[in-house]
């Protein structure tokens, strides 16, 4: 039997899946009960005229109307509408003979609503069933052949042809069936005889029309008694009554009454339901003597608008008859609306133009008529607005610019009112988050900076800190650092300072000298991390400071190969007469240059002076006779730093007005050396050719010997440079400085060692002329002026 139903659903689903289009959009399809799920209903791609990937393209997706549970579902990969739940059309429709299950294809983008009506066929898979197993029927012998007795026809929970079609009774002495549609007689053709007879067992059986067929037995159980003449009357056959939902247990909905002509027993009339469903079990009962229906279940009128109910009244010997009560359900206001977020854009980019649909919002309220008329609203002040779509369906679309920098969420709240009295309403939040768009470019926190950094600096060392911030989110805000391609003095800009690229803290690449580079300009890029990177830029500009890191620089007096400047004091020389200026730079700047002078040591302390920024050297106090003549003074150059850096040299001065008063040039031989620059000529001739070199040494070593003329004490009289000594000395008291000048060109013959010393007269009596300077060696003005302590140490540039 079992291969046989499943040989009869698979042919229904053959011949009776239909499909038609219906206006607006509508689509209907008809198919059996009890599929498994999986089975495919149609195809709403191909009946929609849509390709396969436009429904999951367009979310498409089933919305049922009116219940949670959704018995078919969309395949996206191929458009198809398979069963997604168990169908049963008896659990569904009870004893309608239309089974229809509404649904709502939903596709978005744009908006559209498709109703869908699946008609569930019947299939013959329950048998016809008696309200009980035994049914007793008490018949007075007295009865006349003939004489019918109603009997409660089966049920049968399928419809149309699968329903009871027909009745038959086993065969047996006195009675026989007469049925006409639902109502069954039981006729006596035989008369009855107690004394034959007391209880007599009939089979009866109900027979469906399904394929394969189904049947259902009972066992009439007749019981032979004395004559009961009258059944039960009822005074109305079908009974109305109205009924609100919710109402309380126990209400009387309406009552029935029937009447009997016997008397006593034979007369005595109770009641009870026919046939009837469990629900209706579960929601009514009825008085057995007063006739009363009342309410013992939960009435809604969203679960069931109405009920039939089969009424029995049966006298004492079992006699009945029947009425049918039809009690329909009104409604009551006592839904709130269900706002439903069917779809949601979720987050929305910030950059989303104002009129664009982000959500759809479906509203549901079971109520009916006026009760499920629905009002929807968003609450002020969001840039969202709702707008009616397609029945009860509402797009959510933004009404202003988005900036998630301002606010980056959103709590929307959307309430629904129905029109109901009186009204009631829910809400439902939305959370909507804003997604970040790189539209903010890096902002330095100020407009340019600067550093300051001391000259000799490591490298490596902190010269300061950048910082921009980037309001976006994530890796559009990340912000990262980094030096613009630029020069400074002609070298990369990279060469000099660094950053780090996520703290944006600058570092010097090099040690700095405040005397090579005293500032410069960088330019710093902070480029953020979204696509395409936005980036702004910022002036540093570094200042280097200067350290005292260079020592005083004597320019004046200044060595000239091995030979010491010395000058000449005249006697007659007056106190504060200017005798020499020591003159001194110093690469520092600031009061790292500023320089004063300082005589640390000298041969007479009360005699000479040096001004202390000027480096002048006047004389104190005028000269006598009991003065040395020779005077040594080591002048100390200081700069202002800290610590302080200085110099040193020793100027030589001899108090005379004839060079003839100065025996001790007498002994003065001429020491010639060669300078470094010969030697290394000789070294280059010697490695040309060593014996050409040593035959012309011999043979003018041998002219040189015979000749024994008288030569040059010194190559020549070499003045000082006019830019190292003044040409003229200022006398601060107005009477002059030195009163006479004198030159003298020194001669020594070679084999006398006697010196000749020619007298010049002066250039100007008021002036000591430049030219008159003796160059004599340093070990020779040791011997003439006397050991000092250390060796003068004189500063060049």
């Amino acid at each position: 039997m079992d291969s046989k139903l499943k040989a009869f659903r698979l042919c229904s689903f053959c011949f009776l899946l239909l499909f038609s289009h219906v206006a607006y959009g509508d689509l209907s399809y008809s198919f059996p009960e009890e599929l498994k799920r999986g089975s495919v209903i149609g195809n709403l791609a191909k009946d929609l005229g849509l390709e396969t990937g436009a429904l999951s393209n367009r979310r498409a997706r089933i919305d049922t109307d009116g219940t949670d549970k959704r018995y078919c579902d969309i395949n996206l990969n191929n458009g198809e509408l398979i069963v997604a739940d168990r169908i049963d059309r008896e659990g569904l429709c009870e004893e309608k003979a239309s089974c229809i299950l509404k649904h709502e294809l939903v596709l978005e983008n744009p908006l559209e609503l498709h109703r869908i009506s699946l008609h569930i066929q019947d299939i013959n898979d329950n048998s016809p069933q008696f309200k009980e197993e035994l049914i007793n029927i008490e018949i007075r012998e007295s009865a006349d052949r003939g004489a019918r007795f109603v009997i409660e026809e089966a049920h049968d929970a399928d419809v149309g042809q699968n329903s009871v079609q027909q009745y038959s009774l086993k065969k047996n002495d006195n009675f026989i069936l007469a049925a006409n549609g639902n109502t069954i007689h039981l006729i006596l053709d035989k008369e009855l005889d107690r004394e034959k007879q007391q209880e007599i067992n009939l089979l009866l059986t109900a027979l469906d029309g399904g394929s394969p067929q189904r049947s259902g037995t009972v066992v009439i159980h007749v019981t032979v008694l004395d004559a009961n003449d009258n059944e039960p009357v009822f005074s109305q056959a079908v009974y109305e009554a109205s009924l609100p939902e919710n109402s309380p247990v126990d209400t009387v909905v309406v009552t029935v009454s029937a009447t009997d002509a016997d008397e006593g027993l034979n007369g005595d009339v109770t009641y009870e339901f026919g046939h009837v469903t469990e629900n209706v079990k579960k929601m009514f009962n009825i008085g057995s003597k007063s006739g009363e229906i009342r309410v013992i279940g939960a009435v809604d009128y969203e679960t069931t608008t109405s009920y039939e109910i089969r009424v029995k009244a049966k006298d004492g010997l079992g006699l009945s008859s029947y009425a049918k009560a039809i009690i329909s359900i009104t409604d009551v206001n006592d839904n709130a609306p269900v706002v439903n977020l069917k779809s949601l854009t979720n987050p929305i980019p910030e950059d989303t133009t104002p009129g664009t649909e982000v959500g759809i919002i479906n509203v549901q309220d079971r109520d009916s008529e006026r009760n499920r008329q629905v009002r929807c609203s968003i609450q002020q002040g969001a840039p969202f607005k709702l707008i009616p779509s397609i029945k009860n369906y509402y797009s959510l679309v933004t009404t202003g610019q988005l900036d998630r920098e301002l606010l980056s969420d959103y709590n929307i709240t959307i309430t629904a009112t129905d029109e109901g009295s009186p009204p009631l309403s829910s809400s439902k939040s939305v959370q909507l988050s804003i997604a970040d768009i790189n539209d903010n470019p890096p902002v330095f926190e100020d407009q340019s900076y600067s550093a300051y950094v001391s000259e000799n600096n490591k490298p490596g060392s902190t010269l300061c800190s950048v910082t921009a911030r980037d309001p976006d989110w994530r890796q559009n805000g990340t912000v990262i650092y980094s030096v613009l391609p630029g020069e400074v003095n002609g070298a990369p800009v990279s060469s000099y300072v660094s950053v780090n690229g996520d703290t944006g803290v600058i570092h010097a690449v090099r040690s700095f000298d405040y005397e090579q580079l005293r500032s410069f300009k960088v330019q710093v890029m902070a480029r953020d991390n979204g696509s395409p990177p936005l980036s702004s830029n910022v002036t540093v500009s570094v200042f280097v400071s200067d350290v005292n890191d260079n020592s005083p620089q004597i320019l004046y007096p200044a060595p000239e190969g091995n030979s010491f400047m010395t000058e000449l004091v005249p006697k007659a020389a007056h106190g504060g007469s200017l005798v020499s200026k020591v003159i001194a730079v110093d690469a520092d700047s600031g009061q790292n240059a500023w320089l004063s002078y300082e005589i640390v040591k000298s041969t007479d302390p009360g005699l000479f002076a040096i001004g202390v920024h000027s480096g002048e050297i006047r004389t104190q106090r005028d000269i006598s006779e009991s003065d040395s003549m020779k005077q040594n003074l080591i002048v100390a150059v200081k700069d202002n730093g800290q610590p302080s850096l200085s110099a040193t040299c020793s100027i030589y001065l001899l108090i005379s007005d004839n060079l003839a008063e100065v025996p001790e040039l007498k002994d003065i031989s001429y020491d010639e050396k060669n300078s470094k620059l010969t030697s290394y000529l000789i070294i280059a001739l010697v490695s040309v050719s060593t014996f050409f070199l040593t035959f012309i040494i011999i043979i003018l070593g041998v002219r040189f010997c015979r000749r024994r003329k008288p030569r040059l004490l010194f190559d020549g009289a070499v003045a000082i440079p006019s830019a190292y000594l003044p040409p003229n000395y200022a006398d601060v008291d107005g009477t002059g400085t030195l009163r006479s000048a004198y030159n003298y060109d020194a001669y020594l013959t070679t084999g006398s060692r006697t010196s000749d010393f020619k007298f010049v007269t002066s250039y100007n009596d008021n002036t000591l002329p430049a030219d008159q300077t003796l160059r004599k060696s340093p070990s020779d003005f040791a011997d003439v002026f006397g050991e000092c302590d250390g060796s003068p140490e004189v500063g060049t540039i």
